[in-house]
């Protein structure tokens, strides 16, 4: 198995893309703007940031500056989205501007210098930089979303206890070099 950088920090992005989606599976309409409370930030709010980020950080990547003149970061956080459905929408579009971009670097790009807000990081830097802000964010609405559905919620990973069970699995196999999101991103192409 050949791994680069690019390949590798794609499957993470798509790992947590994955997340986010199988927590949408589980939400009612009403779900996507539930906050705990008025200064909480719901997960149309947060799934709205995601996307005015990646839009801004990955779109014209090597040319202007991540933070765009255009992007309006305080509106991020205005809860106008009227629908679940807007709220996917916006989901999606951040998602392929950055996956976009993603598939047209290799690792040859990687100490290439960009810029955000008007600071020099390598290709590498910046996208280790959303390789940690997306998940952050993911983590939250994962977190919204399993409140919410309390005990109706199905677990993303490892269900409480069946660590020994799932682990007993994969030592049943015999030692290979592979990505960890392989088998679980391949599960989703299954279904």
């Amino acid at each position: 198995m050949e791994s680069t950088f690019i390949e590798s920090v794609k499957k993470q992005f798509a790992y947590y893309k994955q997340l986010g989606d199988k927590t949408f599976e589980q939400l009612h309409e009403t779900d996507f703007f539930w906050q705990f409370n008025e200064e909480s930030n719901s997960i149309a709010i947060i799934v709205k940031h995601l996307w005015g980020n990646m839009l801004s950080r990955w779109t014209d990547f090597f040319i202007t500056d991540g933070e765009k003149e255009w992007r309006n970061r305080d509106s991020e956080f205005e809860n106008d989205l009227k629908s679940a459905q807007e709220v996917l929408e916006k989901w999606e579009a951040g998602w392929n501007r950055l996956f976009a971009t993603l598939n047209s670097l290799s690792d040859a790009d990687l100490s290439t210098i960009v810029y955000i807000r008007n600071e020099g990081h390598t290709v590498q830097e910046a996208i280790n930089r959303q390789l940690a802000h997306y998940p952050y964010h993911v983590g939250q609405i994962v977190f919204i979303g399993k409140m919410i559905q309390n005990n109706k919620w199905h677990s993303l990973s490892i269900p409480r206890n069946q660590s020994q069970k799932y682990n007993a699995n994969k030592f049943s196999t015999e030692k290979q070099r592979k990505h960890f999101t392989d088998d679980l991103l391949n599960d989703k192409h299954r279904k």
